[in-house]
């Protein structure tokens, strides 16, 4: 429709403006669309059912895991702050074995000894890293600044024991005994026995030697006392000496050595009391 009244259809395509005859232009030329294929996009059907079923599999298999790992840390008493127990209704066996698959180390706990089996074993400290104890197939070494046997039966060692010294704890005596057979101290270049502060007893029941092949024996002390020396029989002529106590004494020797007392007289007494030397 044209001003003017209607006129044909070139007349009014003359009268429209050049931006309405582009618009309607374009229009025309826009492609439909109504009959267009249309695809579905994303996952239908079993396919969607078979993720949904797998997807669910995979929680309830963590699910499972979760909670029997749980269940073991808590029969196996699996903790941060407390230490690992290893318990077993037999033998617990620990072995070590090298790149060969050779075993070098095997430590078994059993019910009734624990064994070790390796070339050398060792105990060492915690602070300082030192050797406490060492054994292999030489010997074996105590290194702790004191070995202590609390047993009433002490130790007993099949074969000698070397040390450079022996002592006993402190306010408390040292004893060196043999119950059944004798104790024996030998020394190449002498042996010494001291009480600096007591006293020194040698007690026997039969008889006790000194003896010094090429030395001599000496007895330095300010008294000597010789007790329960028999003492031979003395008659003297003078009447206030028989009835007088006899306080003085003779020491007298016989020739095996055998000593004994002689009341003492005016001159010596031991020939005259020499009988009892055919005593001894």
């Amino acid at each position: 429709m044209c001003q003017g009244g209607w006129t044909p259809s070139h007349v009014c395509a003359a009268s429209m403006t050049r931006e309405q005859y582009i618009l309607a232009t374009q229009q025309n030329n826009l492609p439909r669309a109504e009959n267009a294929q249309l695809y579905p996009v994303g996952i239908y059907g079993w396919r969607k059912r078979c993720l949904y079923f797998f997807v669910l599999l995979l929680l309830v298999t963590m699910i499972v895991n979760l909670a029997m790992t749980i269940w073991i840390l808590k029969v196996m008493n699996f903790t941060v702050d407390s230490p690992l127990v290893l318990q077993s209704d037999r033998n617990v066996t620990v072995n070590a074995r090298n790149h060969m698959g050779q075993l070098t180390g095997q430590l078994t706990v059993g019910a009734d000894a624990v064994e070790a089996q390796c070339k050398r074993f060792e105990v060492r400290a915690s602070e300082d890293g030192r050797v406490l104890f060492s054994a292999d197939e030489d010997e074996i070494t105590i290194g702790a600044e004191k070995l202590k046997v609390t047993g009433t039966e002490g130790a007993v060692f099949g074969h000698s024991v070397e040390t450079p010294h022996i002592r006993a704890e402190p306010s408390q005596d040292l004893r060196l005994e043999s119950p059944t057979r004798s104790l024996i101290m030998e020394a190449p270049r002498g042996v010494q026995v001291s009480a600096a502060a007591g006293d020194f007893k040698a007690t026997c029941r039969k008889e006790l030697h000194l003896q010094s092949t090429e030395g001599e024996i000496f007895l330095n002390a300010e008294k000597i006392r010789l007790g329960n020396l028999p003492t031979g029989s003395f008659s003297s002529s003078s009447p206030s000496s028989s009835n007088s106590r006899q306080a003085v004494y003779e020491l007298c020797v016989c020739p095996n050595g055998k000593l004994y007392l002689s009341p003492a007289g005016l001159g010596s007494t031991c020939q005259s009391s020499s009988s009892i030397c055919l005593w001894s």
